[in-house]
């Protein structure tokens, strides 16, 4: 790797992708996070945004000045803008490409080609450019130039509907799970992407997609064999006493397919008499008789509160009392894993927040840095830009 017009030296202990250089064009979840997991790892990411910025700056908050939304997902960034329909910014984009290891986008198929942007174009620029696009439905087929949304994938790909309650509406799943899944595909899949590229001297192209990762994310699910109708129980829930159940105060999530477990869970309630009975001493005939089990087991779990009982489950009964995402900032284990750093912000001050998701031995990565304001280091890149150019003897 060549030294670079905007390189960025973050400081610290290096990661594993210190040294690669990330051009991220991508808005929203999908692509922005995946940008941001390259980043954790010590990938030097910078965000290309449009002059009005990501649209993700203007979802709901209740911070004041910033989209607490943005800040999580775009962790870690210097951030410059460039209108890509100008012709200028768009000789600002070639010339961070050259220098580029990767560059992702979310555009849907033809836009980038209407930019000049397609990875023809770009990877003639630079052959080693890893080129990852992010897509609702992929490149090709009928579908391929609809817009792709979290939860439009989940309506269409059976999740809401498996989600939902027996004979019950189908439900979506609150927190982008089909978005953070396809940026953990994005991480993975650049990844060796850049890795093959030790391999080969070469650049390739990366596709990710929302169908591709909500159907990916339901794997055990999408088995059709040989020989069986397709209209079958693909449910993998084991109903019964596995689920959300109430206490004296909130609610306890109890697991308890196995054997062991589901006799401790009668020792510790004092149901032992449930554990004796033959009726019950499978998981299949637990979920066939839980009209008979659940009463009995509710009103035992009455007697304390959500807490009290995961206290007293301890490692006998898998559970957790459900708590808010709040409670995660002081949990004892967050802590202790260091998931949540403080990291300074230019309007903020400082806020609480995800470092890093993956730990490395030996090679940690940097500490995070707060995601980008809008065009912050603009300046700073189109001067370093200039200067590189003069120093190549280069009059564009």
């Amino acid at each position: 790797m060549t030294d670079s017009p905007f390189a960025h030296d973050r400081g610290g202990a290096p990661g594993p992708l210190s040294g690669i250089r990330v051009l991220d064009l991508s808005a929203y979840i999908a692509g922005p996070y995946g940008c941001a997991l390259l980043a954790d790892q010590g990938a030097d990411v910078i965000k290309v945004e449009p002059p009005d910025g990501d649209n993700l700056r203007n979802y709901p908050s209740t911070l004041a000045a910033e989209s607490r939304a943005f800040l999580g997902i775009n962790r870690s960034k210097r951030g410059v803008t460039l209108n890509l329909k100008a012709e200028d910014d768009r000789a600002v984009l070639y010339r961070l490409v050259r220098e580029a290891d990767v560059l992702v986008h979310n555009f849907r198929p033809g836009v980038p080609e209407r930019l000049a942007i397609d990875f023809a174009t770009l990877s003639a620029m630079n052959p080693r450019l890893i080129y990852c696009a992010v897509t609702g439905y992929g490149e090709t087929g009928p579908l391929k130039d609809k817009a792709g949304y979290d939860q439009v994938l989940q309506t269409m790909t059976g999740i809401c509907t498996l989600q939902g309650k027996r004979g019950g509406p189908p439900e979506l799943v609150y927190g982008s799970v089909v978005d953070y899944y396809a940026a953990a595909l994005l991480a993975a899949g650049v990844s060796s992407a850049l890795y093959e590229r030790e391999r080969s001297g070469e650049g390739q192209f990366v596709g990710v997609s929302l169908l591709r990762s909500a159907l990916a994310m339901q794997s055990a699910r999408m088995v059709w064999a040989e020989g069986e109708a397709l209209d079958i129980g693909r449910d993998m829930r084991s109903g019964g006493v596995t689920g959300l159940h109430p206490t004296r105060a909130g609610w306890l999530y109890i697991s308890a397919n196995t054997p062991r477990f589901w006799q401790a869970l009668c020792a510790l309630t004092g149901l032992d008499a449930l554990a004796a009975d033959p009726r019950y001493d499978t998981v299949r005939k637990r979920a066939e008789h839980a009209d008979d089990i659940l009463p009995q087991l509710h009103a035992a779990l009455a007697a304390r509160d959500a807490l009290d009982w995961e206290a007293h489950f301890g490692d006998a009964v898998p559970c957790a009392a459900a708590r808010a995402v709040e409670d995660m900032f002081e949990h004892p284990q967050v802590l202790a894993e260091g998931i949540v750093s403080t990291i300074a912000h230019p309007t903020l001050g400082s806020y609480r927040g995800v470092a890093q998701a993956i730990r490395f031995g030996r090679t940690p990565g940097p500490a995070p840095f707060a995601a980008p304001t809008l065009g912050q280091h603009s300046e700073a890149v189109r001067v370093a830009l200039d200067a590189d150019g003069r120093d190549n003897g280069d009059s564009a």
